[in-house]
């Protein structure tokens, strides 16, 4: 029988409890600490001892408890309790004018309409649900209706309170940011660990919220503000804001109630300005009816609720000097014009490099070592040369002349009539085995975390890896990975955990990585099902393995060409002999039975830059029961076409009668039950 636990013990940790919540919500909501580290460590430490002294005093909602000591196995799904909606976008005035047209039109010729005009947040969306004043769970946006269960990671931000005093459930809207500054050290800790830095806050509040292990994520400086209450407990929305933040929920505090469409353009006017001294990153801002009364008229779109729309700014540029002109190797041996320029700070990062496409683009823009140039992100990720400030050009600037070498191994390089890019043609060129390496560690592919491109380049270096496969031999050098830069007996640890869990991935995973010429993810995916395991798809001839695929649907002769080279390689087939002898077996489970949704029946090609990865883009569209096609041919019903997206694909898709639609677009189809 356990010891009664006394009174003053339960007082003390009941103190502790809020004292500490109180804190944090000062510290992380309120930007307004009123004690110092050492403090209010000493409290936390007060209380671990209490709980240690007394168990039976800890429950799910004790600050000690936000961290879960065991990591998932997996990322598992989740149905939101109220479908996410996105929203229609706006650019100008007159596009912004005609949406309280519509708004007005939409109810009473004699209603008021007054609007809640606030930031809209460049994070990780979610929905955050209390139960009975308990944090319950917490779920990614996903396709709007099914997203995934990151409850753990969302128990460790620090600002969002475990236990609330409300007890009616709350669905609620939130961003999970990551501060400018916060990211910063973030990516210098990711440097010095010789991990790939997050290219921008976004990326890295979405990456940490998908983390396995919750420890990992409270190492992360998240924040979550809270924007919209999904139910009906309140008249207006700004009623709801209020009690959110009376209940001590974070909310950015931003917003500006707007009493005709005259001041929801003052604010987006004034807001350009403010929204670049405010801490986190904001790409525009949400103009919604306030009445939630209205809101139920109005109603929604397949895609869009039709009381909402968000305002996007144009994206930041910023002007800065080329120092330099050199050049990426890509894994096929491609060699993409780089433009090194002087650092200039460009939506929340700091930007030292930018992409030029091809030669062609170079000498286009005729970009000069020297030069001035305006540079952007390409849908806010990718920084690239927009073009060169002509009247500020220093005199004596020669125009760049194409490279006769490759930039990694000094190989000469050479350029097909029918393609645009620079190309080295050394299979053993460590330019090429880096790019390789790195596309073989992604999430689309291998999914080997804790390799980034400073490690990869490292190991290449120092001749530790030489082909993919000594990967995973890794784990028997762990002495030689201690001797290397910045790399510490933890990181090594979390490398080479990280290596060992890779052997268990798919053949599909295994093929994508691999980097067969025409072998993307969907026809990887095709293939494995066919062949079932690596040891089956090396042992197969060639001229079999070409016949087997040459009529399968989805994949086709050039695709069946481009296998049945690899596996005529002795070079390539020796790698995936040598992946086996590490304990790779990289076998394909049996494939699921069809999904039946509102895109069954119908096949999609997807292109260009969106606002998700590619892969995100793909399972949204599985999920809805729709097949995904690598490239336009016949039988493709859609290309859904984002920014960027290159002649050939338009001309297939005119050529084969696929209809080009955009994201938003797709979003209607994915949000169209009907269909």
């Amino acid at each position: 029988m356990t010891d009664a636990i006394p009174n003053s013990a339960r007082e003390r940790h009941d103190e502790l409890c809020q004292t500490i919540a109180q804190h944090d919500h000062r510290y992380y909501v309120l930007n307004k600490p009123s004690i110092d580290d050492a403090t209010y460590d000493a409290l936390f430490t007060e209380l671990k001892r209490l709980e240690a002294q007394h168990p039976g005093l800890i429950t799910p909602e004790s600050p000690t408890q936000r961290v879960g000591e065991q990591p998932r196995e997996q990322v598992e799904k989740a149905a939101h309790v109220i479908p996410m909606y996105s929203l229609d976008n706006t650019y100008n005035e007159a596009e912004l004018r005609e949406f309280d047209r519509r708004v007005r039109d939409g109810l009473r010729s004699d209603a008021v309409v007054r609007y809640v005009v606030e930031p809209k947040l460049d994070g990780a969306s979610l929905e955050i649900i209390y139960e009975n004043g308990v944090l319950q769970q917490g779920i990614t946006r996903g396709n709007g209706k099914i997203g995934e269960d990151v409850t753990a990671n969302v128990r460790t931000i620090r600002g969002l309170p475990l236990r609330i005093s409300e007890q009616r459930r709350l669905s609620l809207r939130a961003e999970v940011v990551i501060f400018r500054k916060d990211l910063d050290t973030v990516n210098r800790q990711r440097e010095s660990r010789g991990e790939e830095p997050f290219a921008n806050p976004r990326n890295a509040a979405a990456g940490s919220l998908r983390l396995l292990d919750a420890r990992q994520a409270a190492e992360r400086p998240l924040r979550a503000y809270l924007y919209e209450l999904a139910e009906r407990h309140y008249e207006s929305h700004s009623a709801s804001l209020d009690a959110l933040s009376a209940l001590g929920l974070p909310t950015h505090g931003q917003e500006e109630r707007c009493a005709n469409v005259d001041e929801v353009l003052a604010f987006v006017s004034a807001f350009d300005k403010k929204r670049r001294q405010l801490p986190y990153e904001t790409d525009g801002v949400v103009i919604k009816v306030d009445a939630l009364a209205q809101r139920d008229i109005l109603g929604t779109t397949s895609r869009f609720p039709r009381w909402a729309i968000a305002y996007k700014y144009a994206a930041e540029r910023a002007r800065t000097r080329v120092v330099d002109i050199t050049g990426d190797v890509g894994r096929t041996g491609a060699i993409t014009p780089v433009a090194v320029l002087e650092p200039v700070s460009l939506s929340g990062t700091t930007v030292s490099r930018a992409a030029m496409h091809n030669v062609d683009y170079v000498q286009e823009k005729d970009v000069r070592i020297g030069d001035w140039v305006w540079i952007q992100k390409a849908g806010e990720i990718i920084p690239q040369v927009l073009h060169v400030d002509l009247d500020a050009r220093p005199a004596g600037t020669e125009a760049w002349s194409v490279p006769q070498q490759c930039p990694a191994c000094a190989s000469p390089v050479d350029r097909s009539t029918d393609e645009v890019a620079l190309r080295c043609r050394n299979n053993q060129c460590p330019g090429r085995l880096k790019a390789a390496l790195f596309y073989f560690t992604r999430r689309n592919a291998m999914d080997i975390d804790h390799l980034g491109k400073v490690l990869v380049e490292t190991l290449v270096d120092r001749k530790l890896v030489n082909d993919l496969a000594d990967l995973f031999a890794l784990p028997d050098k762990r002495d030689a990975l201690l001797e290397l830069p910045r790399l510490g007996q933890k990181s090594v640890d979390n490398v080479l955990k990280s290596i060992t869990e890779a052997k268990q991935r798919t053949l599909a995973q295994l093929l994508t990585g691999l980097g067969i010429p025409l072998v993307g993810g969907v026809a990887a995916q095709l293939i494995a099902e066919v062949f079932g395991d690596l040891a089956t798809l090396i042992a197969t001839e060639p001229e079999q393995a070409r016949a087997k695929l040459a009529d399968l649907h989805g994949i086709g002769p050039k695709i069946a060409d481009s296998v049945a080279a690899f596996l005529a390689d002795p070079e390539k087939v020796a790698v995936c002999q040598k992946l086996r002898s590490l304990g790779v077996e990289a076998r394909q489970p049996e494939p699921e039975a069809p999904v039946s949704g509102p895109l069954s029946g119908q096949s999609f090609c997807v292109t260009g830059v969106l606002s998700a990865p590619r892969t995100a883009i793909h399972e949204r569209i599985r999920a809805a029961g729709g097949e995904i096609h690598d490239r336009v041919k016949k039988g493709t019903h859609y290309l859904v076409a984002g920014e960027k997206v290159g002649a050939s694909k338009l001309t297939s898709a005119k050529k084969h009668g696929a209809q080009v639609i955009d994201e938003a677009q797709l979003n209607g189809l994915l949000s169209n039950t009907a269909q």
